[in-house]
């Protein structure tokens, strides 16, 4: 009976372990993917704020020049 208690409770101390050691890996895998997941919505915002720049940029050029070339056919013509 004693050895059976002995054998229990070493079973439990090496499940109670295990289980603190499963917990702490599946910790670390989610700080991995959240982690994985902030880099890539950062990437995709960049890449879109970029896009964004650009088109504003090439929108603004072409209406200058619109502008510009209005002015000047209105103060010759």
């Amino acid at each position: 009976m004693r050895q059976s208690i002995a054998q229990f409770e070493a079973s439990f101390r090496e499940e109670a372990a295990a289980s603190v050691a499963r917990r702490e890996s599946l910790r670390r895998q989610a700080v991995k993917r959240s982690r994985a997941r902030r880099v890539e919505r950062v990437r995709k915002q960049g890449t879109m704020r970029f896009v964004g720049l650009s088109v504003a940029i090439v929108a603004t050029a072409v209406i200058v020049t619109i502008a510009m070339f209005e002015t000047l056919a209105l103060l010759v013509g």
